[in-house]
């Protein structure tokens, strides 16, 4: 005899309401600390986008083990080395269009003309 329900355990956790709720709180305090911050100006701008995106990679990382369950024993670890891929990937992205457009940016500028005079430019 067959049973009609199969069971598929992939080994997997998803979650408990424990584990939801410490996710939860987390990730409001992680929002709310930078929000403060910003408000109020306990610190220089470039203090505080500092604080602000090092918060942003903690929350990151909080959404990414309580609610996505992403962890090692996850698919075999399959899951982190995808993630690890993508990371590298968006890294790569993101610093040749930053290093193309600065180099577009220094080679499109005339010769004989200081930032602050095309500042000064009508």
């Amino acid at each position: 005899m067959s049973s009609a329900h199969e069971t598929h355990d992939h080994g997997a956790s998803h979650g408990s309401l424990k584990s939801y709720l410490i996710g939860f709180v987390l990730a409001v305090v992680l929002t709310v600390v930078p929000f403060m911050m910003a408000m109020n100006g306990y610190f220089t701008p470039g203090t505080t986008a500092a604080i602000v995106l090092g918060i942003a990679v903690v929350q990151i990382l909080v959404h990414l083990v309580y609610f996505l369950h992403l962890d090692p024993k996850s698919e075999g670890g399959w899951n982190i080395l995808a993630l690890i891929f993508t990371v590298i990937i968006l890294a790569i992205v993101l610093a040749g269009s930053i290093w193309v457009m600065h180099h577009l940016d220094t080679n499109m500028m005339p010769m004989y003309m200081s930032p602050e005079d095309v500042r000064n430019l009508p």
